[in-house]
């Protein structure tokens, strides 16, 4: 295979026999394989079906620039158990590194106005901002993540703390179960900063899901962690969140990430920050 590019998305077939056969080792004969598609943190993403069971397996190229966010989602997988899936086992072979999780069977939140999802989300970014970040483990820092996006980058001070912060609210990674249970997928952005940050990102997917800014706001206020930021911080971050969104769109063009750039200016707007 050639070099990755950013974006780039591999099936099941096009990984190498040997990097089956180690899966297999650890799983039992892999039966059906359900790959999806879309998404930028991985360059495989698929549910196997095994002969231990359903495992869910996110997957980089070892020459990937971002291979290193393996080592993120690795490393802090074991401490965020009963919220997020547990990890089974890595494997690196083959030019490749491979994670397996716990399965988990739900759906993918709804964000829009009437959705009844709403509470539920915020009672997970409430657990979250209850997880502390685990010693040992070495992650960015939200003041380095989003310092460069700000006019001063010592204003992102505000942004500091020792909460464990997800960060990507995208709500594919909400899971909802029938018993209106909630797990969070898909870590390898976890960040060490102030635990309000979480809900500070979800205002930008809510308005990209229809909210009004004010009404977006008025649902992350429902997180209690929200009451421990300063208005001035929530300003800095909501301008923060303009910039890191037209950077994403200018390395992945498409209409979701020019949706959510547009929805963060709109809330930077909002708040008296953006023209």
């Amino acid at each position: 295979m050639g070099a990755p590019k950013p974006g780039t998305r591999y099936e099941w077939d096009d990984l190498p026999d040997d990097v089956v056969a180690a899966v297999a080792e650890r799983t039992g004969p892999v039966g059906r394989v359900m790959c999806s598609p879309e998404g930028y943190s991985c360059q495989l993403a698929a549910t196997l079906d095994t002969a231990s069971g359903r495992i869910f397996v996110k997957g980089m190229r070892l020459d990937h620039q971002e291979r290193w966010t393996q080592d993120v989602e690795a490393a802090i997988g074991p401490h965020l158990a009963p919220l997020a899936p547990s990890v089974r086992w890595r494997i690196v072979a083959g030019g490749w590194d491979l994670i397996g999780f716990d399965h988990i069977a739900g759906r993918a939140a709804d964000y829009g106005p009437s959705s009844r999802d709403l509470p539920l989300i915020v009672d997970g970014i409430t657990a979250m901002g209850r997880l502390a970040c685990p010693d040992g483990v070495k992650l960015k820092t939200a003041r380095a993540r989003w310092c460069r996006f700000l006019d001063d980058p010592s204003d992102a001070a505000a942004f500091v703390g020792d909460a464990l912060v997800h960060s990507d609210m995208n709500p594919s990674n909400f899971l909802l179960t029938d018993a209106n249970g909630v797990h969070v997928v898909d870590w390898p952005w976890a960040t060490r900063g102030a635990a309000w940050l979480d809900a500070a990102c979800w205002v930008v997917w809510l308005v990209y899901s229809g909210h009004p800014p004010h009404v977006a706001e008025q649902w992350a206020a429902k997180v209690p962690s929200w009451a421990l930021a300063s208005p001035e911080a929530i300003d800095l971050f909501a301008v923060a969140q303009t910039r890191y969104w037209q950077a994403k769109v200018d390395a992945h063009t498409n209409r979701m990430t020019m949706a959510l750039r547009s929805a963060a200016s709109r809330w930077a707007l909002h708040r008296g920050m953006w023209s």
